[in-house]
C-alpha cells in the first residue's frame, strides 16, 4: 500500500505505539481488500459493547490508552451494553457494569466521545454527501451511505478504533465510485404503512440481495419516506442481507434516475406482497402470552418516543409483561423535558439510555427475568434475538403497546 509522509511517520512509531498499532492494523485490512492507499476520514464511529469485548478486549483498549493513544478526528460510540443508572434490576451484574466502567474510562482517556448511539445521523454529526467516514454499526453505515450519500464500509471495532487514531481508513469497497453502482434491481408493489412494515420490506430486499457486495436499486416507492421509516428499512436490510448501500430512485441522493447508478440495464425483480408476507410469517404469534415488549434496534428517535408515549398515556402494562424502550442520551433529555419519559414509565415501561437491547447481555437478562416470548416492531431485532434463546414476534408499534397492556400478542395485520 502507498503511504503518505504522515502515514509513514505513524508506521515508524513517531506518533506513539498506539498510532503505530493502528496503522499496522489498517495496512493488514487494506492488503486483504487490495486497497491501493489510505483515504482521510472526517469522523469514526465504533461498536464495542463489553459483551463483545470481554476482559481481553477491554484490557487491550486500556493498554492503548496507557500508551498515550489519542484520537485524531471526532470519534463517537455505538450503544453500550450497560445503562449504569439502571442495571441490577434488569438482571445485569456488578461485574458487567465494572467492565463497562473500565472501557468507558479508557475511551475517554483517548478523547473518544461516549455518545452511545446507533442513530447519530438523527442526533449528532450526520455525515455529508461524499464525506469519507469510518463507521461500525451496520444501521449507521447503510443510512449514511444510502440516505446521506457519505462513504463508509462496515468497520469492525478494531478497525473503527484504528481509524479514530489515524484519521484514515483503507481505500476499498464503498470508498470507490465503481462499487457504489447498482448491481441488482427491485420493483416494490406496495408502499409500507408503518415502521414495522418498512423494516420487513427492507429485510425482504436484503434477503433477496444476499451479499455485502450487492447494491440494490429500488423502484416503486413514490415520495420520500420519513427519517424513521427509512431508518427501519435500512437497518433491517443490513441485518438480513449484510447490505451496506441501497438506492431508491428519486429519493436517495445518488439516484435521481436509474441511469445515475447504471441500473437501467439490470433485470427487474418484483417485490410482491407474498414476498414480504413470507419473511414476516415466522414472526406471528397472535394470542400468545408475551413476556417482554422491546422498542430498540435501532434506538428510538424523539419522534418515535413521542409516539410510544402517546400510545402509553392513560394505560398500564400487564403485570406479566415487561416493556423496554432504548433511546440515546441525546434524545432522552428532550423526551424527559417533554413528558414522554413520564408517560412511558407511568405505563410501566422502562426507558434505558445509551443501550440497545441485543447488545446488553440479552441471553443473561432473559434468564434473569424469565423472558422467552419477545415482541417488537423492529425487523432487525427479531432477526438477531432468536440466536439468544428468545421466541421473537413482530407487530406494529400500536399493537406492541396494546400487547403489553393485554399481556398477550395482539397483531391486527390482515391474515
Amino acid at each position: 500500500m502507498k503511504l503518505d509522509d504522515r502515514e509513514q511517520a505513524m508506521l515508524a512509531g513517531e506518533m506513539g505505539p498506539s498510532c503505530q498499532w493502528a496503522i499496522e492494523h489498517q495496512m493488514q485490512v487494506g492488503r486483504m481488500f487490495d486497497a491501493a492507499d489510505m483515504v482521510p476520514v472526517s469522523q469514526a464511529h465504533m461498536m464495542a459493547d463489553p459483551e463483545s469485548l470481554g476482559e481481553a478486549g477491554v484490557a487491550f483498549v486500556e493498554r492503548l490508552a496507557a500508551d498515550g493513544g489519542s484520537v485524531a478526528i471526532p470519534m463517537i460510540t455505538d450503544p453500550r451494553g450497560v445503562d449504569l443508572s439502571y442495571y441490577l434490576p434488569l438482571g445485569q451484574t456488578e461485574a458487567m457494569a465494572n467492565l463497562e466502567r473500565r472501557f468507558t474510562a479508557a475511551c475517554r482517556a483517548m478523547g473518544i466521545m461516549m455518545t452511545d448511539t446507533c442513530i447519530n445521523y438523527q442526533t449528532i454529526m450526520p455525515p455529508l454527501y461524499g464525506d469519507h467516514v469510518a463507521y461500525g454499526d451496520t444501521g449507521v453505515v447503510i443510512y449514511s451511505n444510502s440516505v446521506c450519500g457519505a462513504r463508509s464500509n462496515f468497520e469492525g471495532g478494531p478497525s473503527a478504533l484504528a481509524a479514530g487514531l489515524t484519521g484514515r481508513t483503507p481505500r476499498y469497497g464503498l470508498h470507490l465510485d465503481q462499487n457504489r453502482r447498482a448491481t441488482c434491481r427491485f420493483v416494490v408493489d406496495d408502499r409500507p404503512q408503518d415502521l414495522m412494515q418498512w423494516g420487513v420490506l427492507g429485510a425482504t430486499i436484503g434477503r433477496m440481495a444476499g451479499s455485502y457486495w450487492e447494491v440494490p436499486v429500488i423502484e416503486g416507492i413514490d415520495g420520500a419516506p420519513t427519517s424513521d421509516e427509512i431508518k427501519h428499512f435500512g437497518a433491517a436490510m443490513a441485518s438480513w442481507g449484510s447490505t451496506p448501500l441501497f438506492h431508491i430512485v428519486g429519493v436517495t441522493p445518488e439516484c435521481r434516475d436509474l441511469a445515475d447508478v447504471d441500473g437501467a440495464g439490470l433485470p427487474a425483480r418484483r417485490v410482491t406482497a407474498e414476498d414480504v408476507n413470507d419473511l414476516g410469517a415466522p414472526f406471528g404469534a397472535a394470542g400468545e402470552p408475551v413476556d417482554v415488549v422491546v422498542f430498540a434496534a435501532p434506538q428510538l428517535s424523539l419522534v418515535e418516543m413521542a409516539r410510544v408515549a402517546a400510545l402509553c398515556r392513560g394505560r398500564s402494562r400487564a403485570a406479566s409483561t415487561d416493556m423496554i424502550v432504548c433511546t440515546p442520551a441525546q434524545v432522552y433529555g428532550d423526551a424527559r423535558q417533554l413528558g414522554y419519559i413520564e408517560d412511558i414509565e407511568s405505563f410501566g415501561g422502562t426507558v434505558l439510555t445509551g443501550t440497545c437491547f441485543y447488545q446488553q447481555y440479552a441471553r443473561e437478562i432473559a434468564e434473569a427475568n424469565g423472558w422467552s416470548r419477545l415482541l417488537s416492531n423492529s425487523a432487525k431485532i427479531v432477526n438477531i434475538l432468536g440466536g439468544y434463546g428468545y421466541r421473537p414476534a413482530l407487530a406494529s408499534m400500536e399493537d406492541c403497546v396494546a400487547s403489553a397492556e393485554a399481556g398477550t400478542v395482539i397483531d391486527r395485520r390482515p391474515a
